[in-house]
């Protein structure tokens, strides 16, 4: 006999709707659960809960397979099946590591996780230890960035599927790669989102993407408990190594235990099961140090969170850009508040917010590792007009800067695919929903935000457009260009020398000494100096010690004498004393 139960609370009837057979009533039982058994129902068994006496036929907000998409049956889906070739695999831990952010749609021309696998070589040859997917839980359309997903249990089905997904995490840790899932529990797309008419998945309250997810009202035990269920899932069943969760500042919880504590109390759990490690990496707007600082120490115990105050100062001291949330940015002193301090916002006066905002990092308690730091992501990238990379715009000079300042600061650093070769291709925001009225309600509030900030229209991709999407997809004949060539073997070179040398790699904030002056920065990594000239001149910069020798240098023409080096116009170096 085949179980099958669904959350059901307030349904007075539920029937078990299989392909070709009959309805099956299903019991109800206690909290609200329905079930049912029938025989020869396994996997591969398409199936849907019809609840009421004429309702439609509805997928599981369980559902571990939607082949015909998020609109049609779910399917059953034996998770034991796969033959795990990754039992020698210890796992990877978040210290130390190089993340790399990367869209499966977009990252080679077939948009799948089988033709993602034939590029792994190309992340294992530039140094990369964790490969951070963005969402891959089934959405409607053919193509999004996957933040409009709804079914949190369902590799989506272009991308491969359940299966395509265990050979991509299976291909990764037999090369030495970790893998981190962007997941989204914030909100439901906008589009296929089933989930709600079983039961008060949502609140009346709202967020950015609608309303919000019922974490603290009635019946939100067993929310609270879907979401920990995927969570895990992802990590058991699919063998990923962690999760990013996005936008957890919209996910208000009023309960004395909050939910991302319990995340880490269950993700801990299961990573002492499974004897490997398990990393939880928040996305957050606060700048509340309280996401990463240990349990024991009052904080929720996740590993890290993304950091937006470094990719701020370092992106506008690189660019000059200072318009809206840049406002605040664009100084060295900013910049060296981040390196030292985790934050710029620390407590401080936002003039974006109109308020003060942040708290001060513990630096005896919360090393620099537990902070993301990135020149470029989706978000930065994506949320721009026209989508344009920094490479768009920069020097390659300043480009090799940025990247010696990310990759030799306290942080753990992520790239965004295409980065290491300073890719021309934009990466745009795109959407496929198949609703005509959805579809224009995108576009039309696409082109009206950025026109509030004075884009004309027509400047804007319409993010229905294929053609948008097929832009955004990387262009890796560009590797065999000699500008992009030079850009890959730098940052291939950088890495290399941040993974050998400890100095390089050391995480402790409060060991960060920076000093700065007329565009130029000196940062203090242990027995290294990474001496930065922003300047479109030569500068002479002395330094706090004699310096042994040379290595790395973004441009040629560095000389040292002693304590003093001098730099060719918007280049850096890395020094031994």
């Amino acid at each position: 006999m085949t179980e099958f139960t669904v959350w059901a609370p307030e349904a007075a009837r539920v029937r078990l709707r299989l392909a070709g057979d009959d309805d099956h009533e299903m019991r109800p039982e206690p909290g609200g659960w329905w079930r049912a058994e029938v025989p020869g129902a396994g996997p591969g068994t398409d199936y849907a809960f019809v609840l009421g006496d004429d309702g439609p036929a509805l997928p599981d907000p369980r559902s571990p397979w939607q082949p015909a998409g998020v609109h049609g049956p779910s399917r059953r889906y034996d998770h034991a099946a796969h033959r795990w070739g990754d039992a020698g695999w210890t796992g990877r831990q978040l210290p130390g590591s190089i993340l790399y952010e990367l869209h499966i749609g977009t990252f080679t021309p077939e948009g799948t996780f089988d033709a993602a696998i034939e590029r792994l070589d190309h992340l294992v040859d530039l140094g990369v230890d964790l490969v951070e997917l963005l969402p891959v839980n089934a959405f409607n359309g053919e193509h999004n960035w996957g933040y409009d997903g709804v079914c949190w249990f369902a590799p989506h089905e272009p991308y491969g599927g359940p299966d395509g997904l265990k050979r991509f995490v299976d291909a990764a840790h037999a090369k030495g790669l970790g893998v981190i899932l962007d997941v989204v529990y914030n909100h439901f797309g906008p589009s296929g989102a089933y989930a709600p008419m079983f039961a008060p998945y949502l609140t009346e309250r709202s967020n950015t993407w609608g309303r919000t997810v019922n974490l603290d009202g009635p019946h939100s035990d067993e929310v609270r408990r879907y979401i920990v269920d995927s969570i895990v899932m992802w990590l058991r069943d699919y063998h990923v190594d962690g999760l990013r969760l996005d936008a957890v500042h919209a996910m208000p919880d009023s309960r004395a235990t909050h939910l991302l504590e319990e995340i880490a109390v269950a993700v801990e759990a299961l990573s002492t099961r499974l004897g490997r490690p398990l990393s939880l990496i928040a996305e957050s707007d606060l700048n509340d140090p309280r996401l990463v600082t240990p349990r024991e120490a009052g904080g929720y115990g996740l590993h890290a969170q993304w950091n937006d105050d470094a990719h701020h100062a370092l992106h506008t001291l690189l660019t000059g850009e200072r318009q809206g949330y840049y406002a605040d940015f664009g100084s060295l002193e900013c910049l060296a508040q981040v390196l030292t301090g985790g934050f710029y916002h620390a407590g401080t006066w936002s003039s974006f917010r109109e308020r003060s905002h942040g708290r001060p990092v513990d630096r005896q308690r919360v090393p620099g590792h537990r902070f993301v730091a990135y020149l470029q992501n989706h978000d930065q990238i994506g949320n721009r007009a026209t989508g344009d990379r920094i490479s768009a715009t920069l020097s390659p000079a300043l480009l090799r800067v940025g990247a010696t300042l990310l990759l030799t600061g306290p942080f753990t650093p992520m790239l965004f695919m295409g980065e290491e070769w300073a890719a021309s291709t934009p990466w745009q925001f795109f959407t496929s929903h198949p609703e005509p009225e959805l579809a224009t309600a995108v576009a039309t509030g696409r082109r009206r935000e950025f026109a509030a900030h004075g884009w004309p229209p027509g400047d804007v991709p319409d993010p229905q457009d294929r053609a948008t999407f097929l832009r955004s997809r990387l262009d890796w004949a560009e590797l065999d260009k000699p500008e992009h060539r030079r850009m890959y073997d730098f940052y291939r070179r950088l890495i290399a020398l941040r993974k050998s040398d400890p100095d390089l790699s050391d995480p402790r904030l409060d060991a960060v000494d920076v000093r700065h002056g007329d565009q130029f920065l000196v940062m203090h990594r242990g027995e290294r100096m990474v001496v930065a000239n922003l300047a479109g001149r030569a500068q002479r910069i002395t330094l706090p010690g004699v310096a042994r020798r040379v290595l790395l240098t973004t441009e040629e023409g560095v000389s040292v004498t002693r304590d003093r080096i001098e730099l060719p116009p918007e280049s850096a170096a890395v020094v031994a004393l």
